[in-house]
């Protein structure tokens, strides 16, 4: 079991933090900077980039952790695995006790509408969730390895404090994202609902020096609803910080009652 190093005098809180972008992301240790103050950190993160590996888990190879920095009140590790990877190895091996909080990111692009569904940041958000931890997954709409974190700082410690204090409803993580920066600030927060929307898939066929094919995956981003003032692309559009209250049951309960009417009583030959 690897304890975090703590001051003399144990803080109250215990912060996980982890991301998708690896340790050495400037997103994460914007994060680490702006929650150190809060409580003892557990930093735990990818090796290596592990963009768009959603939930997924590593069962056919061993997990290797390697120490990265100990000091006061922090420790940082990095581990060969994913961002679900991470939080597992954290909550059942290395930590001592359950953390207050799980925090995720700052991912360097936006996690918005159906981006939820292939983001390594908030599958580990909704990792912590789904053990009855307060969790957050944070992105920034700027892909640029040297983004400018700066105007979220103020908006990421009131969220975290304000979690920390008063706490999530169970089985609901937050899925916060930021617009890229400019000289006018963000205009505020609004608290929304997912887009309806989808990723339109091209892959580039192409050729390596030996004459194989390969496929390079691309695409586009489908906002279905853009309208609708109610959603995180359109408070995105509109220079807003977007939080999206997430959630771990996927159960679509609109449908159950359509789908008791089916006639599913009879052999299906």
């Amino acid at each position: 079991m690897i304890k975090p190093t703590l001051v003399e005098k144990k803080k109250e809180k215990l912060i996980l933090i982890t991301n998708d972008d690896g340790y050495q992301a400037k997103g994460l240790k914007t994060l680490i900077d702006v929650v150190k103050p809060m409580g003892d950190l557990m930093v735990i993160a990818p090796s290596e980039s592990r963009s768009g590996m959603s939930h997924a888990i590593t069962v056919k190879h061993p997990i290797r952790v390697k120490k990265i920095k100990e000091e006061q009140g922090l420790t940082m590790l990095c581990c060969n695995g994913t961002p679900v990877d991470c939080v597992k190895l954290a909550l059942n091996k290395l930590l001592d006790r359950v953390p207050d909080l799980v925090l995720a990111g700052i991912n360097h692009g936006s996690n918005s509408s159906a981006s939820i569904l292939y983001s390594g940041t908030m599958a580990a958000a909704l990792e912590g969730c789904l053990n009855g931890i307060p969790s957050i997954g944070f992105s920034l709409l700027d892909y640029s390895p040297d983004a400018d974190f700066s105007g979220t700082l103020k908006y990421i410690g009131d969220i975290v404090r304000k979690t920390l204090t008063s706490g999530i409803p169970e089985g609901t993580c937050l899925n916060v994202n930021f617009p890229q920066e400019n000289k006018q600030g963000f205009k505020g927060v609004k608290i929304c609902r997912q887009t309806r929307g989808r990723w339109i898939e091209k892959f580039d066929k192409r050729k390596d020096p030996q004459q194989k094919t390969y496929y390079w995956l691309t695409g586009e981003f489908t906002n279905l609803e853009p309208d609708a003032e109610d959603t995180d692309e359109w408070a995105l559009k509109n220079h807003y910080v977007s939080i999206v209250p997430a959630q771990t049951d996927l159960t679509s309960y609109k449908a159950i009652d359509h789908i008791k009417k089916w006639d599913l009583s009879q052999d299906i030959r």
